[in-house]
């Protein structure tokens, strides 16, 4: 029958995505009890006065211990289920028949230490679902009735000019909220219902549905989802879908359904089992027809039990799981590695996996043709303060080009244009173009006859008194695309995954550059979640092995939908890591190499395992049917053929000859 993997008792997780895994008391019992029977049984032969208890001592252990695993593949063999371990429960059946209780017990040790190794290589099932629905809104800021005090300040900073009086804000739980009320969102809080924006003007953080690391500016009249988050000024929002409907709930939905209409995989020795079992049998009639011994029978059937299908996977899988965590690659449980082994398509989020997935700032320009250096310092000087994505990279540019950055005095945050301040006895600002065109008037003129590139990023204007005059000139934000990439696709194609495509949230305009530098010719922006998923699926119907990379919630569907999903997690995973069966702790997409090449040696060494061990069982089969080997001698001869099989599968665990 095929053993399902008992829940493992788990620790909370990391920030990194890995999870402690420890195996219950419970499912280590079996093979420990069966230990201390034989071993209590053959001492009991040692003391004259107590030899004669040791075969009742040995067989009543048969049968209790031998019992629960017979009914266990005889329930499965009900359900239709003939696996790898029919043999074994015919082995212990027939041990209990003939009163050979030695040769069954190790039969049993056998049988539950294998399982016991299944379940450790399982590891843990997922918890993306749990994880998302946690991190949803639970409260939205409903505008009802006529405010007062407090609540009318705060209403009057994102509602339309003179309905301030008109409304109060009340907290009511998201799900309570219906189309057609207005909800505030303050800075920092997530949207919890789709909505059009009526009052307000801010930046939103959308690459938890997107991807794209930068913030998206709105204003009234934009349509705003569900799960992106406020970031500079409070916004006054129609709602236009309940929480229920929107699209995070969407998002939560399809990753429940994506796990639940996944196709658990066929263990490897299940496969094997499907005609070595009828060998089996058939080597069983043999040797009874030239003898009519049972004992014979149950000689063939302890030497055939295929213990080397039992183990050699898991062990193998175990040895990869841990070269995988050497290599900063988390493999969640050995159906993941297994499928590793299989895909032979790899599909990319774009943003955070081939890109950095933070926004860096490309360009800086004046004007006027000017040294941008002054301009860089003085935008850091006022950006210092700031927790703002564009204000950090600012600095971080300055930094890195080694300039010194000056006191800011006089800082003023202009909510959702900019910020404003004093250097050095210099005014300085940096923000839309209106603001620093307002206050800079001598640069009026030089900002209106700057003409807008058309090759995407984010602009950030910047304007620094003078002496006589105001230089003016522009800050380019934008996402670098990671390093060694061609040659990393290079390389997977040489691992035999010779399509790739590139699925993202972020524009067309912006992914077909990077797909082009790559050679990726199925590249499509623009995409939602549940799109995402949808092409996935499409790959998978066409008969192809999916290889899911993203690192994002919005990643998340389609990494559970994949054949094998895998996180990038450096920074945190969250939700995309629990959904995806591999975790890179590496900020380095190219460790999805590592991830496939251990895969492939994992199994590569479990099915070499398993031929030799079947080769050598089927071996001795052929000498038990002629009557050379007994049942104890047999069993015997079994534990031998598992050592070195385990052996052999041992080497998944270690590096492959020449390599570090």
């Amino acid at each position: 029958m095929t053993v399902a993997a008992t829940p493992a008792t788990e620790r909370p997780a990391s920030p990194s995505g890995r999870r402690a895994f420890h195996l219950p008391l419970a499912a280590a019992m079996p093979p420990l009890q069966t230990l201390a029977v034989l071993v209590f049984g053959l001492a009991l032969r040692l003391h004259p006065a107590l030899a004669r208890w040791s075969a009742p001592t040995l067989l009543t252990g048969l049968v209790l211990l031998g019992a629960p695993v017979a009914w266990r593949t005889i329930r499965g063999m009900l359900r239709g289920e003939f696996a790898a371990d029919v043999v074994a429960m015919l082995a212990i059946v027939t041990a209990i028949v003939l009163r050979e209780p030695i040769a069954g017990l190790v039969i049993v040790l056998m049988q539950t230490g294998g399982e016991l190794l299944e379940r450790y290589a399982e590891g843990r099932a997922s918890d993306a679902v749990r994880a998302l629905e946690a991190a949803a809104p639970r409260i939205a800021h409903r505008l009802r009735g006529a405010g007062t005090g407090e609540a009318r300040a705060e209403a009057a900073t994102a509602v339309p000019d003179g309905d301030a009086d008109t409304f109060d804000i009340e907290d009511v739980a998201a799900e309570q909220v219906q189309v057609g009320d207005r909800i505030l969102v303050r800075p920092g809080e997530m949207v919890p219902c789709d909505a059009e924006v009526v009052a307000g003007s801010s930046a939103l953080d959308t690459s938890r549905i997107t991807g794209e690391p930068l913030p998206e500016r709105v204003g009234p009249g934009a349509t705003v989802r569900s799960g992106v988050v406020n970031i500079s000024s409070p916004l006054t929002l129609r709602v236009t879908a309940p929480a229920r409907d929107s699209l995070y709930a969407r998002i939560v939905e399809l990753v429940r359904t994506a796990q639940a209409q996944k196709s658990p995989i066929q263990r490897m020795a299940d496969r094997w089992a499907i005609w070595f079992t009828p060998v089996t049998l058939v080597a069983c009639a043999i040797a009874w027809a030239i003898s009519d011994d049972p004992q014979r029978v149950l000689a063939v059937l302890v030497v055939a039990t295929p213990c080397p299908l039992l183990l050699a996977t898991p062990v193998a899988v175990i040895g990869g799981i841990n070269r995988a965590a050497r290599r900063q690659v988390i493999v969640r449980n050995g159906t993941a590695l297994e499928l590793l082994a299989r895909v032979d398509t790899a599909v990319f989020d774009k943003t955070g996996t081939l890109t950095h997935g933070r926004p860096e700032v490309t360009a800086v320009e004046t004007l006027d043709g000017t040294a941008t250096e002054p301009l860089l310092r003085a935008a850091a000087a006022i950006e210092m303060g700031s927790g703002h994505l564009l204000a950090r990279s600012v600095v971080e540019e300055t930094t890195r080009r080694g300039l010194v950055i000056p006191a800011a005095t006089d800082i003023v945050e202009h909510a959702g244009r900019g910020v404003t301040g004093r250097i050095e006895g210099r005014r300085v600002s940096i923000g839309n173009r209106a603001l620093v065109a307002d206050l800079h008037p001598a640069a009026h003129a030089t900002l209106d006859a700057h003409i807008v590139p058309t090759n995407g990023g984010l602009r950030a204007y910047v304007a620094l008194d003078g002496a006589d005059a105001t230089a003016a000139g522009v800050i380019t934000f934008g996402d670098r695309m990671r390093a060694d990439l061609p040659a990393f696709f290079a390389r997977l194609r040489g691992l035999g995954l010779t399509r790739t495509v590139l699925l993202s949230g972020d524009h067309a305009e912006n992914v077909a550059p990077i797909a082009a530098h790559l050679g990726i010719t199925d590249a499509r922006g623009d995409l939602l979640p549940d799109e995402k998923v949808a092409a996935v699926r499409a790959l998978e119907a066409s008969g192809y092995r999916v290889l899911m990379v993203g690192d994002g919630t919005n990643d998340a569907p389609a990494l559970s939908a994949a054949t094998v999903g895998v996180a990038l997690a450096a920074h945190g995973g969250g939700i995309s890591a629990e959904a995806a069966g591999v975790v890179l702790l590496a900020d380095d997409v190219t460790r999805v190499e590592d991830a496939v090449r251990i895969g492939r040696r994992a199994v590569a060494i479990a099915r070499q395992s398993i031929v030799a061990g079947l080769v050598l069982s089927g071996t001795a089969m052929v000498v038990a049917a002629l009557g050379f080997i007994p049942p104890t001698a047999g069993a015997l001869l079994q534990e031998g053929i598992d050592v070195a099989v385990i052996l052999n599968a041992l080497r998944a665990a270690a590096p492959p000859p020449g390599s570090a």
